[in-house]
């Protein structure tokens, strides 16, 4: 079905859940609301679906072939972290998961499903570490062993009886701060705990409104995320593979933005529909990706 790996954990109770509250009620979630709506249901991940008992949780790789931070195609001039390089991925797991559930469906007649793909309260990390699939990292990432962090999660919660997999066991980083170290906003708060308000991910992508003077500068010359906390992960270094899904190859559109973000600023919202509709930039929208753009090229030594 085009998934890297895929494991089925259980629905207890979040473990992390008091470490969300203090998270939440230390602001670190910025203008993220929804997270507060959901921290229940993150909680308590049984409380998603009703009657629900596991989560069918997959792995889907897209890393696109180097580890040189923020790396595009030459001559490009903005970063663009490597998953929006393609098509919006919410789409592509979302067809594939609806097919898995399909499958459960058929192995376990009456059973009820319903598919996530980064979506909702589920708390995607913590179920793919119960599914044996890795570890959350110091960099709140989930660290597949044999492939690394450049995966999508998708889950499919579900009623059926399937037997769980043992949890992944163990924390694989040791002493390593590689991530922590190479933040350009020093976001980290401490090993594990990620102030999103100086995350460059969030201020390209969740961050609402205009950027004060301090974040205009702390985005750089990134476009649209951020990938160096995973770049400089060794286990990336060593274990990612060039992913060689059709439905993920990189889209000229997007390598075209990067080249050149001054053509965001001219581009009115049939344009911007049109070309990006369909693509994880849809997520900030025309408002938000001009304001980035203009923070990039500000950012340019002339």
């Amino acid at each position: 079905m085009g998934f890297a790996a895929v494991g089925i954990a259980t629905l207890e109770k979040n473990a992390h859940a008091a470490e969300l509250d203090r998270w939440l009620a230390a602001g670190y979630a910025g203008t993220m609301s929804y997270l507060h709506r959901q921290a229940a249901k993150r909680k308590d991940p049984a409380r998603i679906m009703p009657g629900a008992t596991v989560a069918v949780v997959t792995l889907t790789n897209y890393w696109h072939g180097s580890t040189d931070p923020g790396a595009m195609p030459r001559g490009s001039r903005a970063r663009i972290a490597q998953y929006a390089w393609s098509s919006d991925y919410h789409a592509v797991l979302g067809r594939r998961l609806e097919r898995l559930a399909a499958t459960i469906r058929d192995l376990a007649p009456g059973a009820a499903t319903r598919g996530y793909v980064d979506a909702g309260p589920v708390p995607e990390r913590e179920l793919a570490q119960r599914a044996g699939l890795g570890w959350i990292g110091k960099n709140m990432m989930l660290i597949d062993p044999g492939r690394g962090s450049f995966t999508f999660i998708g889950v499919v919660l579900t009623d059926a009886a399937l037997a769980p997999d043992l949890p992944f066991g163990g924390d694989r980083c040791g002493t390593c701060r590689r991530c922590l170290d190479a933040c350009p906003t020093q976001a980290f708060v401490a090993p594990g705990e990620l102030d999103a308000r100086r995350c460059i991910s969030y201020l390209t992508i969740e961050r609402r409104g205009a950027f004060t003077a301090t974040e205009q500068v702390q985005v750089g010359d990134w476009l649209f995320g951020c990938d160096v906390c995973q770049d400089v992960c060794p286990w990336n270094e060593k274990f990612a593979v060039p992913t060689e899904d059709p439905e993920l190859a990189s889209r000229p559109s997007v390598t075209a933005a990067a080249a050149d973000a001054a053509e965001l600023l001219a581009m009115d919202d049939a344009a911007f529909a049109a070309r990006y509709g369909d693509t994880p930039f849809a997520r900030p929208g025309r408002a938000g990706m001009r304001r980035n753009a203009a923070a990039v090229l500000a950012h340019r030594v002339p």
